[in-house]
């Protein structure tokens, strides 16, 4: 059973999406404070997925987020926001955030949004075709494909999980050329309905990264990633 942690200041709307969360088998807590959701993330047990508010009457939206990435970059979050702006909604993917949604928006829509990710990271992950080994070379990186771990001459370089993602995408496929959809469609699922630009944004965090990588622009299509 999925464990869902609710971060939500509003008391009705809370009540609302806990309730459709519940129904799906899911085991919800819900926080309607910053504060309370990071002495939670202190504990030992972690849950599946973060669903996360971007306006709190205390912490941060944005700061609770890069706490939750900080203690484990590959748990899935997903934000919700009165604020429909693009520079929100850019800035939340760039500190990790899986999924984003625009208040006022149906609970159903989000429980079919946390369904497609929860399938995504926890169930196809096991199916995602790799290389014949678990360590998949690309000079001067190693890549560790069950641990998420990239290294390069034994020092590990910090992605976040939308990062090695990418990474995963064009180490599997050398030389192929996606497209900025394709790209999103692989990386945030095909429940993903914000800009291309978060393509763009995230292969120049990874550039910058590991600069070593040979990521080509394709110019009015997307990228390719060429080996050495």
């Amino acid at each position: 059973m999925y464990h869902i942690y609710l971060v939500e200041d509003e008391e009705n709307l809370n009540q609302l999406l806990t309730s459709y969360l519940v129904k799906e088998g899911w085991n919800v807590t819900s926080f309607f404070n910053g504060n309370d959701a990071l002495t939670a993330l202190k504990e030992r047990n972690q849950p599946h997925l973060w669903i996360l508010d971007i306006m709190l009457p205390d912490v941060d939206g944005f700061e609770l987020l890069r706490e939750i990435k900080a203690c484990n970059r590959d748990i899935p979050v997903i934000f919700i926001s009165a604020r429909d702006a693009d520079l929100d909604r850019i800035l939340g993917l760039e500190l990790g955030s899986d999924d984003y949604l625009a208040k006022p928006f149906l609970p159903r829509e989000l429980v079919i949004r946390a369904k497609k990710l929860l399938t995504r990271v926890y169930e196809k992950a096991i199916s995602i075709p790799l290389r014949s080994s678990q360590v998949v070379h690309v000079f001067p990186y190693t890549i560790d494909t069950i641990k998420r771990i990239v290294t390069e001459e034994g020092k590990v370089i910090e992605l976040t999980s939308k990062e090695f993602d990418l990474l995963l995408v064009f180490a599997n496929h050398p030389a192929q050329a996606f497209s900025r959809e394709q790209l999103l469609e692989k990386v945030w699922g095909d429940n993903y309905f914000g800009s291309d630009r978060a393509v763009d944004d995230l292969v120049r965090r990874l550039r910058k990264k590991m600069p070593h990588l040979r990521i080509e622009t394709i110019y009015g299509f997307g990228y390719r990633m060429m080996l050495p």
